[in-house]
Formats: C-alpha cells, sequence, structure tokens
C-alpha cells in the first residue's frame, strides 16, 4: 500500500508529461468524431498531399542520411586514425556546427547565394552575364545541403569514438598478415564503427524530421510542414493529428534503430593494448596530407564559417538599421522562457532520478520511461498533442478558461519545452547518480537521515555540476526551439528563434541575421564545453 501511494504522484506527473503524445495517438480512436470522418479525411489526404509528403520527407531523409554518414564518417576516420598538420585544432573545430541551428544556415546560404544575392550580383557585373548563374537554393536540393553540413556531427562525435576505441589487437593482427593500410581501415576500423555511424545517422534522421524552419523556409512539403497547414491553414485538427501520428511513428522506429546500434557499439569497441603501434594515428605527407586536410577543413567552413561571414556581412554593412531596442526585448523573451523551463526540467530531473535511486522496481522505472517519451518527439507533434486535450477539454467545459490559460499565456509553451527536453535533463541528472556510490545512502540512513535530508545534503552537493550541465542544455534547446515556440507562445512574446524565422520568410534576411548570430553565440557554450570534456578523456 505503501508503495502504491509513493507511485501515485510520480505516476500522475509522468502522465502530464506524456499526455500530449498520448493525445496524438488518439486521434484514430471514435473520440469526438466518428470512425468515417476519420476515414475519410485519411482517404482525402491520401489522394492528395500524402503522396507528395511521403516522397519528399523519403528522398530529403535518404540523400541526408547518405551525405551525413559520408561527411561525418570520413572526418572522423580522418582525424583519428591519421596524423597531419591541424588535426588537433580539427577535432573540436568539426563540432562547431552543432552550435548553428539548421534554419539560421538555411537563412545565411539564402541571403548569399540567391539571385539578388552579393555572390550572383557580382558575378553578372563582372562577367557581364544575365539571368540565374546558379541553382535555386531554395530548393529540396538546398535543404539537402544545409541538413548535411549542419547535422553531420552526429555521426562525427559517435563514430571518432568508435574509431577512437578500435580494436588495436585486430588491426596489427591484420598487419602481420600483410595486410596494406587502406584495406585494415576497410576492412577492419570501418567495420568496427559501422553501428556508430548507423547511430549517428538514425540521430541525424530524427533532427531531419523534426525539422520546420527550414522545410517551411524552403518550401518543402515534409510532413512537418504538412501538420501545420493542416492545423493552421485548413483547420482541421483531425487531419494534423493523424499526421503527426505517422511522424511519430518514423521517429520511434529510428529511436529504436538508435538504441539497437548504440547496444551493438559495447561488442565492436572491443579494447586493445593502448600502447599498440595500430592505435597511434599513422603520419600523412605529401597529397595525402592535403586531401586528409580539406576533409576535415570543408565541413567546417560550409557548416559554420561560410553562414557566420555571410551573416555578419549585412552587420558591417550598416549597424543602425539593426532593431537593437526590440532585440534586447526578444532575447529577454528567449532567455526568460529558457531559464524558467531549465529550472523547472531540473527540478523534475532531480525528482524522477531520486525516486529510481531510492526504489529501483519496474513500476517507478516506467514511470520514468513514460515521462521521458518526449525525446525523440518533434516538436511539430508536441504542439498538436498538446492543444488537442485542450480543445476537448474546452469544448466539454469553456467557463474553465482552459484554452486561454495554455495559448495566452506561458504555461503551455513551457509544458510543451518540459515535454520535449525533460529527458534530456534527466539524462544528465542519471549520469551523476551513476557517479555516485550507494554505500553513501546506507551510511546516510544509518545515521538517521530521511529522503529529503539524504537529497539535500548528500546528493545535491555531488550532484552540482550534473545539474548544471542539465540546466545549460535544456536552456540552449529552449533558445533554439523553433516549432512548438511558433505556435504556442504568449502573444507579444516573440522570440529570438521565432523573430529570425519571421524576418527571413519576410525577405528582411539582413534584419535576421542579428537573432540568428545571438542563437549561434548561446549555442556555442555547450559545444565548448563538449569539445573541452572530450579533450580532457
Amino acid at each position: 500500500m505503501r508503495l502504491a501511494s509513493r507511485s501515485i504522484p510520480l505516476i500522475l506527473f509522468a502522465g502530464f508529461l506524456a499526455l500530449p503524445v498520448l493525445a496524438v495517438l488518439a486521434s484514430w480512436l471514435p473520440i469526438g468524431h466518428g470512425d468515417a470522418t476519420a476515414g475519410d479525411i485519411l482517404r482525402e489526404m491520401a489522394s492528395t498531399v500524402l503522396p507528395t509528403y511521403v516522397w519528399t520527407t523519403l528522398w530529403l531523409s535518404l540523400f541526408v542520411a547518405l551525405g551525413a554518414a559520408i561527411v561525418g564518417t570520413g572526418a572522423a576516420a580522418a582525424v583519428t586514425l591519421f596524423d597531419f598538420p591541424g588535426r588537433r585544432a580539427f577535432e573540436w573545430l568539426l563540432l562547431l556546427p552543432l552550435a548553428m541551428p539548421a534554419y539560421v544556415t538555411a537563412y545565411a546560404y539564402t541571403d548569399f547565394l540567391q539571385f539578388s544575392g552579393p555572390l550572383q550580383v557580382g558575378l553578372r557585373s563582372a562577367f557581364g552575364l544575365e539571368g540565374r548563374l546558379l541553382p535555386e537554393v531554395r530548393s529540396l536540393g538546398g535543404a539537402i545541403w544545409v541538413f548535411i553540413f549542419a547535422l553531420y556531427p552526429y555521426v562525427y562525435l559517435l563514430a571518432r569514438t568508435a574509431l577512437g576505441e578500435r580494436a588495436a589487437h585486430l588491426m596489427e593482427a591484420a598487419r602481420l598478415l600483410g595486410a596494406p593500410l587502406p584495406r585494415r581501415i576497410r576492412a577492419v576500423a570501418l567495420p568496427l564503427a559501422r553501428p556508430a555511424v548507423a547511430a549517428g545517422v538514425a540521430l541525424v534522421l530524427m533532427e531531419t524530421l523534426a525539422d520546420f524552419g527550414v522545410s517551411s523556409y524552403f518550401g518543402i512539403q515534409t510532413f512537418t510542414t504538412g501538420i501545420y497547414k493542416a492545423w493552421l491553414s485548413m483547420d482541421n485538427r483531425l487531419a494534423a493529428a493523424q499526421l503527426a501520428t505517422m511522424l511519430l511513428a518514423v521517429v520511434l522506429a529510428l529511436l529504436h534503430l538508435e538504441h539497437r546500434a548504440q547496444k551493438r557499439m559495447r561488442f565492436a569497441t572491443g579494447g586493445g593494448r593502448a600502447g599498440s603501434a595500430e592505435a597511434q594515428p599513422v603520419r600523412l605527407q605529401g597529397a595525402h596530407r592535403w586531401a586528409a586536410w580539406a576533409v576535415c577543413a570543408v565541413p567546417v567552413v560550409m557548416g559554420f564559417v561560410a553562414p557566420v561571414c555571410f551573416m555578419l556581412r549585412p552587420l558591417a554593412a550598416d549597424w543602425s538599421v539593426l532593431p537593437w531596442e526590440r532585440f534586447v526585448e526578444w532575447t529577454w523573451n528567449s532567455v526568460r522562457l529558457g531559464g524558467i523551463t531549465a529550472l523547472l526540467a531540473v527540478a523534475v530531473a532531480l525528482a524522477l532520478a531520486f525516486a529510481v535511486r531510492r526504489q529501483p522496481d519496474a513500476v517507478t522505472r516506467g514511470v520514468v520511461q513514460l515521462a521521458s517519451i518526449g525525446y525523440a518527439v518533434p516538436g511539430a507533434v508536441i504542439v498538436v498533442g498538446v492543444l488537442l486535450p485542450v480543445g476537448w477539454l474546452q469544448a466539454a467545459r469553456p467557463q474553465w478558461g482552459v484554452g486561454a490559460l495554455v495559448t495566452a499565456t506561458a504555461c503551455g509553451i513551457v509544458w510543451a519545452y518540459l515535454v520535449r527536453f525533460c529527458a534530456v535533463a534527466l539524462q544528465s541528472v542519471q549520469s551523476g547518480y551513476a557517479r555516485i556510490p550507494l554505500n553513501l545512502d546506507a551510511s546516510a540512513r544509518t545515521l538517521g537521515a530521511g529522503s529529503v535530508a539524504l537529497l539535500a545534503r548528500v546528493h545535491w552537493p555531488l550532484l552540482r555540476r550534473s545539474t548544471a550541465a542539465a540546466a545549460l542544455l535544456v536552456f540552449v534547446d529552449v533558445m533554439k526551439e523553433l516549432p512548438a515556440t511558433m505556435v504556442l507562445r504568449p502573444f507579444n512574446s516573440d522570440t529570438l528563434a521565432v523573430v529570425a524565422y519571421q524576418l527571413a520568410r519576410d525577405e528582411r534576411l539582413g534584419e535576421a541575421a542579428l537573432p540568428s548570430l545571438a542563437l549561434v553565440a548561446v549555442g556555442l557554450v555547450p559545444v565548448i564545453l563538449l569539445s573541452r570534456t572530450l579533450r580532457s578523456r
């Protein structure tokens, strides 16, 4: 009885976090509409827009996955297996595109490469040419380019770790059998990194499917843009929910693939002798050195250096036209929402992680997994899932004013943020708990410490760094989140991400550079910390 009473609050809270996802799944049930209506909407979508959404999303995902795998694995192999000038610098420079939201990269390339951009204008003026000289940036090919160089670090990080922990004794055995270096890399090192590459590609695909900014700005008909059109343009919440369900099914399948690949990495990265000659990078000479340098330099330039330079150009041209007063307001809104969500997410993560620590039974672990269900759910799906139960409750009890509470205040958007990013904080806090020995808990209980004293006086001092990292990660994710913020933000509470998207959509790309660069600066903080952690290891 006591066990059940302890689990009830956790179950209720986890249900609150999982409610948006469950509401989307419930859109297929005959609640508030008939089966015939649901079937009619699905058949209508299947005969009109659904094939376009499916094929566009499929081709986009296929080419992004292939490109990110090639770029990320090639860069990881270069800095891990070989030694050349600048290798140490490239180890952390290759992480910089993580600080650049994909939609910001899209704005930067569009401003520079479009028909009226400085590159085509300069070429026409210099060579006396006319018409379009470069392919249209706002296209499926342009989106593939943006996603590849914005998301390849996911593959690079995991592949670099796997290659760094490669089985040195197997490489050495292949060398003793007479296999040349290219064959040893192709037949031994890269197959050992294959699970890591698969896990990284799954993460890349989840980010691609969750994107709204790039697809909407480039006019690409993907599932995410279709969800927003169904909800906001066609005013059909059922169609939006069913599209969101299809997208959710694909994302969950990718998440399952990522988990399987992570498990296989345990067996694929067998240890070798650290002092083995094969564990040391091979020093390159001549043309091979320049080739390795190009493999590492091109992703950094395309994913970070070039977009930043493109955005700095309009700022350097005329600083006086920039909306500095509004910029302070947008920054404050972003920081306020990020700070509130970070504090709440850390508090929730501490409560859930402490519950698992004190009571590691199947019920508690299941509750924690339920609360983490929003980890890989796209923002578009969460928006639909938040608004669906609110709409049902508003129709049933209009006097309660639930709709105004969720859409006119910060409650709705903070709820959506918590659903999406609580798992990020929980993962960091649980990693901190893994480093605290269980005998400390037993000693504290022997001395008469209760649950509150145990958490405050024993666990908290040892979890400060983990909770600080969790708060920072959630804060940065909230600052960059676009789909949920666009729909659920309170009135007159535009954030940096929303303003950057709106200014770019209105072709005011020069003004969009200021909030976009602010988002990049914020995103650099966790990237710098990550690079320092990898170097210390």
